[in-house]
């Protein structure tokens, strides 16, 4: 099972932050499917600040541009990410098109 990590910014506003975070505190069930259906095994999201740090594990042969393929055929994920996008803003480095910006693992304290 591969980990990844992932960072993107909500606008610094303490009610659309508030806001953000009871969303996720039921998400959709169409959602959760998508999510699943994707080869996402694990997802957590935390929150500091303005700041949300992602950490998914993927199944063997998960990939990104699968799983953004099958995002933009989805009624339900469309609507839920236009209704989160009121409440993130991208990272200065994301790329066009991109808001969750993968990390890149630096330390790892089991595997030096």
């Amino acid at each position: 099972m591969k980990r990844y990590c992932l960072a993107l910014d909500l606008i610094n506003d303490p009610l659309l932050i508030d806001q953000y975070i009871e969303h996720h505190k039921v998400i959709w069930p169409e959602i959760t499917k998508s999510i699943k259906d994707s080869g996402i095994q694990n997802m957590q999201i935390y929150h500091v600040g303005d700041r949300l740090f992602m950490i998914i594990e993927v199944i063997d042969g998960f990939s990104f541009e699968r799983k953004n393929k099958m995002d933009s055929q989805n009624p339900f994920v469309i609507k839920w990410e236009e209704l989160m996008s009121q409440y993130q803003k991208k990272l200065p480095i994301a790329q066009t098109g991109e808001k969750w910006v993968v990390m890149k693992n630096i330390f790892d304290l089991n595997n030096p």
